[in-house]
């Protein structure tokens, strides 16, 4: 019953089934079964559907405050049990990919700390294929990546959403206004991440897809922050993700180049090996959703 109220508080913040769906990764009619079954049970009309759009109906709004009440009733359920079971989690040891380890989840660790007072947490950062290696080697039970390799060893499940952007330096005067088409994406001066990075695969992936096979790029180098403090001081370009760019562009040290027609989101995944379970993992993975906004 929970996820219900999940989909049903979703599609009454969005006004949109379609992009309600996007967001919790279901189908469509998945997500409008969800709420013919909410309006069935409870004998009411919760949405008034006009054309395309949806709107609150009263009886809507009234189950919006219900429902916000029962999902912060079940969060704070579990965050009273995630504490109790911290007596068991001694050690949580685990990997992640260099863009989460450096900008998503110390901020996650940091919230949760409450949680686990008496938890030692240790994170091993690497590129995908080195976190991935890692567990398969058995020296790591579970981690988080951008992106997934299928690696058939290996199990994945979806943690959150990402989006790729094109950023330069803040005092770069190029593109002031207006939008670059993807073609000359190819012509710009690029900085990219090593071979293994996940988010160099990623995007690879993605720029195959428009005909792109190489961008024009004479330098690579190991993390987002020495990409990051590259581009402070040139006149280059790089791909990269959204979460790693909040503080540069708050303290105007980098800006966002729009993309014609080019939306490019990918996923953050939960990895361990195929049939791995435990209660270090299980609670690992509740702990991080809880304290993830």
């Amino acid at each position: 019953m929970n996820v219900k109220f999940k989909i049903f508080k979703e599609v009454a913040l969005n006004l949109s089934f379609t992009k309600s769906a996007e967001i919790l990764n279901l189908s469509q009619p998945a997500v409008s079964k969800t709420i013919r079954t909410l309006e069935d049970t409870y004998k009411k009309t919760f949405f008034i559907r006009l054309g395309n759009n949806i709107e609150l109906t009263p009886d809507g709004l009234d189950f919006l405050e219900y429902a916000e009440k029962i999902l912060a009733l079940h969060a704070e359920l579990d965050n009273h049990f995630l504490t109790l079971e911290q007596d068991e989690q001694k050690l949580i040891k685990f990997g992640a990919s260099t863009t989460l380890a450096d900008y998503i989840l110390p901020q996650i660790l940091a919230k949760s700390e409450k949680n686990t007072p008496n938890t030692t947490v240790q994170l091993i950062s690497g590129n995908t294929d080195y976190i991935e290696h890692l567990i398969t080697g058995l020296q790591l039970d579970f981690g988080i990546i951008e992106g997934s390799s299928h690696n058939k060893q290996l199990q994945y499940e979806k943690f959150i959403k990402d989006e790729i952007v094109l950023v330069t330096s803040a005092n770069n005067p190029k593109f002031k206004t207006g939008m670059l088409q993807l073609k000359d994406l190819e012509h710009l001066p690029m900085v990219e991440r090593e071979h293994g990075s996940g988010t160099r695969e990623i995007i690879y992936k993605k720029l195959n897809e428009y005909g792109i096979k190489q961008l024009k790029s004479n330098v690579t180098l190991h993390s987002t922050v020495a990409i990051k403090n590259y581009l402070y001081h040139s006149k280059s370009y790089a791909l990269l993700s959204i979460h790693s760019i909040s503080d540069d562009l708050l303290n105007n040290k980098l800006k966002v180049i729009d993309i014609q027609n080019f939306n490019f989101e990918r996923w953050f995944y939960f990895v361990s090996r195929q049939g791995f379970q435990s209660k270090t993992k299980d609670f690992f993975e509740k702990l991080i959703k809880l304290n993830h906004n």
